[in-house]
């Protein structure tokens, strides 16, 4: 059967704009109650973690470390997450997760989470190297490397055991599945709590 064919009629029809302007937007907002609105972005955030990231970091939200690490998690699951059809493509990447994922590792060190942060480290390694090789040309190497930067200096500043420090160096080094991403100062760092 041949494609169905549009009545000239229907092309000649004008298409009406249907555009909402920002500022008729916050006209509307405006006028709800605080409540109301307050409602409508919680469950906006509910909807999509990406923009309840960007609340909590942007109100300063802060977390208990057992809710800071499973946020955390979900953090590195949303900024390594790729669809497998777009292997060997520029394949979007949520670079907001890594985002929250370098400042999470960060509060855990301070809050004295480190082997926590440690383990995630390790998380970020494994899933983000996945990633990157899975890439054409592994535009998130610079975010996977600053999350794990964090935790590298925050290790090499701590009074944590020789041995513990230098099996993790080299676990780290295995889970780096393209061997790219921070390998000169896991490498440095292996190398100084040897001596």
């Amino acid at each position: 059967m041949p494609p169905r064919k549009m009545k000239k009629k229907a092309l000649s029809l004008p298409v009406p704009k249907m555009t909402v302007t920002i500022d008729r937007l916050k006209a509307v907002l405006a006028k709800r109650k605080k409540s109301e609105l307050i409602d409508v972005i919680v469950g906006i955030a509910k909807a999509d973690r990406g923009i309840q990231r960007q609340l909590e970091s942007r109100f300063g939200v802060e977390t208990p470390p057992v809710e800071l690490i499973a946020a955390t998690r979900v953090a590195i699951a949303d900024a390594t997450d790729f669809d497998e059809r777009e292997i060997n493509y520029n394949f979007d990447y949520d670079d907001e997760a890594y985002g929250t994922v370098k400042r999470n590792l960060a509060r855990l060190i301070e809050l004295g989470h480190l082997r926590e942060a440690m383990e995630l480290a390790q998380e970020v390694m494994s899933e983000g190297s996945c990633q990157v090789e899975m890439s054409d040309e592994g535009l998130m190497t610079e975010d996977i490397e600053e999350c794990l930067q964090v935790v590298i200096t925050a290790v090499a500043k701590s009074d944590l055991p020789a041995a513990e420090v230098a099996a993790w160096c080299a676990d780290m080094t295995k889970r780096d599945r393209i061997g790219v991403h921070c390998d000169s100062e896991l490498a440095a760092l292996a190398n100084s709590v040897e001596r």
